[in-house]
């Protein structure tokens, strides 16, 4: 197995990721809002990604949350579609839809509007499924303009993820 490197940047992460998914035979996929197809993009710029990448989800809009992914209207009417429980719902999703061992979801307010007192822009939440088909989910608050606040997403997603390969 590839050793943890200390590299945040998206290409070593993706490409660390790979190593680890196709020493297992495994494949993964990210279903994203907020990140707008950045954690796919990262990894589809790594050599050889066909092997353990197939499929991934842009679900910006509820409607296509729900129809792709099987999130409840209820749970984003409740919680809205920056919440704990939205993201992991996207996560199993994705993973369900896609046959993928692992799954990343991601969805935020990347700004500079749409934020509010509870939900400031940078309040980004992150769904993961695993292989054993347990959930985790997290929320970070990145500073930043729009672009760094996605990318900042996009490197906690896949950091995650090469975590959650490496186990």
């Amino acid at each position: 197995m590839p050793e943890l490197t200390a590299s945040l940047t998206l290409p070593h992460l993706a490409a660390e990721l790979g190593a680890y998914l196709s020493a297992r035979g495994w494949q993964v996929t990210a279903a994203e809002s907020c990140t707008g197809g950045g954690v796919a993009s990262a990894i589809t710029a790594t050599p050889g990604c066909s092997q353990w990448f197939e499929m991934g989800f842009v679900t910006y809009a509820n409607s296509a949350k729900v129809r792709l992914l099987g999130v409840s209207e209820t749970t984003l009417a409740d919680e809205g579609a920056v919440s704990r429980a939205v993201v992991e719902q996207m996560a199993l999703g994705a993973k369900a839809a896609s046959g993928a061992d692992l799954a990343v979801a991601v969805s935020g307010i990347a700004g500079p509007s749409g934020g509010t007192r509870d939900k400031p822009v940078g309040t980004v939440w992150f769904g993961w499924a695993d292989a054993a088909g347990n959930v985790s989910s997290e929320c970070y608050v990145y500073q930043g303009d729009r672009e760094q606040v996605r990318h900042q997403a996009c490197v906690t997603a896949l950091r995650e993820l090469v975590r959650l390969a490496k186990v």
